[in-house]
């Protein structure tokens, strides 16, 4: 998850501070807005940290970047359940407020509830690109390339 583990939250976080360039950026106060687990650890290393926690942080970091589009590798791989379902909220949060978001990630239900765009790689080559719903009205591309 690329976070600097003998680093506390907070520390992870500072470290990627950049000022943005419209003024309204990300700070901690809005990190822990969107991440409020986030808030009470922040004392925490970054490596003692669970997998879900971990995450968080990953892109609360990013965030602190101020970038104009994020790219999420896999967002939900080894995740609980729970956590991904949170997770999945807290990207929806961020694509609502406008950020551009790039998503790779083999999780069919949270890539159908963010995209506003899909496509289907195999091996390097696009086998399917089109809107969510067009997706959803095709179950043998869903079925030879996804697993529900």
């Amino acid at each position: 998850r690329r976070i600097f583990p003998q680093l506390t939250v907070w520390e992870n976080l500072d470290i990627a501070r950049r000022p943005a360039v419209n003024g309204d950026g990300w700070d901690e106060e809005r990190v822990f807005t969107l991440f409020p687990d986030l808030k009470d650890i922040q004392g925490r290393a970054g490596g003692v940290l669970s997998g879900g926690q971990q995450q968080m942080l990953t892109i609360a970091r990013s965030l602190m970047n101020n970038p104009r589009i994020l790219l999420l590798d896999e967002p939900s791989e080894g995740l609980a359940p729970k956590v991904v379902e949170d997770l999945r909220a807290q990207v929806k949060l961020l694509k609502e407020s406008g950020l551009s978001i790039v998503l790779a990630e083999q999780n069919l239900n949270f890539v159908l509830y963010l995209s506003d765009y899909c496509h289907i790689l195999e091996k390097g080559e696009i086998k399917f690109s089109g809107k969510p719903q067009e997706l959803r009205a095709q179950p043998e591309v869903l079925e030879q390339y996804l697993t529900l």
